[in-house]
């Protein structure tokens, strides 16, 4: 898999890609990563990429010759890809989205800024807007991470236990049951029972009415769409 970001702000994935799960994905050769710089697509001496809104107003707005440019250069030719942008008006971003995504072979990000993007570059370019929640950042690097780590973890062959994301938060439209681990005291309070009888019945049982609970705590907004 392949994948593109484009950003007025590239230094600030090289940590982020070059960690943990992403940069084994990478040395596996199970995904590259582009990062492309919008500035250098900019207009004039200051590389410009942003100009006024028409019609007035506060903020600017990201030109769209100059991103479409950017994503000309990213060779956006495979068939099966997609580009998305990420913006605060955009659709909210599940865990089905992620599996989704991680199934394409060229996966394209934009990192919205400013006041937004023209909207003649979205109806000619973007496949989908999506937001990582409801509220506002200053940029779109931070959500674009996101849906990077997110995507990348999916794809086969990433994790040494594909299995562990068949019972995460959100699979099977509910959270996750509880977690315990070595000491099996501590200060005070004892590992369940049920999880050090051996009895895997019981076990799974017992995880799924906890994951129900914790739901049905915590997110009782999940249990009306099951």
């Amino acid at each position: 898999m392949k994948i593109s970001i484009i950003t007025l702000f590239p230094e600030v994935f090289d940590p982020i890609l070059n960690s943990s799960i992403l940069k084994r994905a990478r040395n596996k050769s199970k995904v590259s990563f582009e990062i492309i710089n919008l500035r250098d697509f900019g207009e004039g001496k200051h590389k410009i990429v942003d100009d006024r809104p028409y019609g007035g107003g506060a903020g600017m707005v990201l030109k769209p010759d100059v991103l479409a440019r950017a994503v000309k250069n990213s060779k956006f030719e495979i068939r099966n890809s997609k580009l998305i942008l990420m913006s605060a008006s955009g659709k909210p971003y599940k865990q089905n989205d992620a599996r989704r995504l991680s199934k394409l072979d060229h996966l394209i990000i934009i990192c919205g800024h400013y006041e937004g993007v023209d909207q003649r570059f979205i109806e000619n370019y973007v496949d989908e807007e999506v937001s990582i929640g409801d509220y506002v950042l200053t940029g779109g690097e931070i959500p674009a991470m996101v849906i990077v780590d997110s995507v990348v973890r999916l794809i086969p062959g990433v994790l040494k236990k594909e299995e562990a994301t068949e019972e995460e938060s959100f699979s099977a439209g509910l959270l996750e049951y509880p977690h315990y681990t070595r000491p099996e005291v501590f200060e005070g309070k004892k590992v369940p029972k049920v999880l050090l009888s051996g009895n895997h019945g019981a076990i799974a049982k017992w995880r799924s009415e906890k994951s129900l609970q914790k739901t049905k705590k915590i997110r009782p907004d999940l249990l009306k769409k099951i």
